[in-house]
């Protein structure tokens, strides 16, 4: 049996410095076995927020060489699944189903609120991996010995 092939799928928020990332990593940590994960801003920022980083420390995750990425940056890249977590219009040239999430903005709120947000992150993303993993994979399937009869 061939293993299941893996769901692409990319976060998006605004400055890819708090809500985007924060869910890449959870993607990536829980969810290895089904996703690839991605993160983009709309409006990239020029680094990640430090309550970002140290909110997700507090959960094991280290995403400190984690820098913002715009949409440009992924070139041609294909997606499965974006995440829209950034309240604005994601134009269909991704080629993916949009999900839209209305998540707050952490990056100028209370460390507190922030890590709110990401426990709230932290729910959304496992409810998408245990989606994905509920979703029939494909198998191969063998088709006959290969001999011909004459």
């Amino acid at each position: 049996m061939m293993p299941a092939l893996r769901k692409r799928v990319l976060f998006v928020c605004i400055g890819n410095a708090c809500r985007s990332q924060m869910a890449e990593a959870f993607a990536r940590s829980y969810g290895d076995d089904v996703l690839i994960a991605a993160s983009a801003g709309v409006a990239p920022a020029v680094k990640l927020a430090p309550d970002t980083i140290h909110a997700m420390e507090e959960k094991n995750i280290d995403i400190r060489d984690h820098f913002p990425k715009g949409l440009r940056h992924l070139g041609r890249a294909e997606f499965d699944i974006v995440v829209n977590m950034s309240g604005m219009f994601l134009p269909e040239t991704l080629g993916a189903r949009i999900v839209d999430w209305e998540v707050a903005d952490p990056v100028s709120m209370e460390y507190s609120e922030h890590c709110e947000i990401r426990d709230d992150i932290e729910q959304r993303v496992m409810k998408l991996v245990l989606e994905l993993r509920r979703t029939p994979r494909t198998q191969f399937r063998g088709q006959g010995s290969g001999r011909l009869d004459p």
